[in-house]
């Protein structure tokens, strides 16, 4: 199958195909129309010259290296995006070697152009009761936020006394701690003394009362040695 793709005015999209010993005929739709590519010189000659126009499509030149089973894949896609629309069908000649006709399209639907706004949606305008709603659930905002930061300060300022308690009393209590042992440390000391002054008390008496025995002991032995001396 062989053919030529032609693009119409307003009244309809246009498509002129051509079938000739087993060719095919490739078209693409671009932008609503119809943009064609001649597979056939022969077809393609007398499309240029229905045309006025001798110079080769640029299609036909896209689908030059392309295979017979490709062309067809892509001329069913073709006719599988044109069944969308409303076709009609003309023929245009008929021979021996194979048959021309002629597909007119339906014009574009406007419904399936989607409609792109050229610039941004307007905010719509606030009354003053809206505004006033705004500026009371700031104003909320703000006295809930300053609530919050205050009541974080109040818990950080009464962690910061409790640990400056715990300090104090930590501090009080290793002060009566060493107080204790000291004072404890010092009596142990006086103790100490007081023993050992009363041992050397002790042994001054036991010195001085050996001492007293002695001299008793001597006394006693002088008369005696007097009188055995006349």
């Amino acid at each position: 199958m062989c053919g030529a793709l032609e693009a119409g005015g307003p009244a309809g999209r246009r498509v002129a195909l051509c079938c000739h010993r087993g060719s095919c005929l490739l078209g693409n739709q671009v932008g609503g129309a119809l943009e064609g590519a001649l597979l056939c010189p022969s077809a393609a000659l007398g499309a240029r010259r229905a045309r006025g126009s001798t110079r080769r499509s640029p299609g036909s030149q896209r689908l030059k290296g392309l295979s017979l089973s490709q062309l067809i894949v892509q001329f069913a896609c073709l006719l599988f995006t044109m069944a969308s629309s409303d076709i009609q069908v003309k023929e245009l000649e008929k021979r021996a070697s194979g048959q021309a006709f002629e597909l007119i399209l339906s014009p574009r639907s406007k419904e399936s152009v989607p409609e792109f706004p050229l610039s941004p949606p307007k905010k719509k305008d606030l009354s003053l009761e809206e505004i006033q709603k705004k500026l009371e659930a700031a104003e909320e905002r703000r006295k809930s936020h300053e609530a919050e930061v205050l009541k974080q300060l109040a818990e950080k300022r009464e962690h910061e006394k409790e640990v400056l308690q715990k300090a104090i009393e930590e501090n009080n209590n290793f002060s009566k701690m060493a107080e204790e042992k000291l004072t404890h440390k010092m009596e142990a000391n006086k103790e100490n003394r007081e023993a050992q002054m009363a041992a050397k008390l002790e042994r001054l008496r036991e010195k001085d009362k050996h001492i007293e025995e002695v001299r008793k002991n001597k006394e006693s032995k002088d008369p005696a040695d007097e009188t055995e001396a006349d």
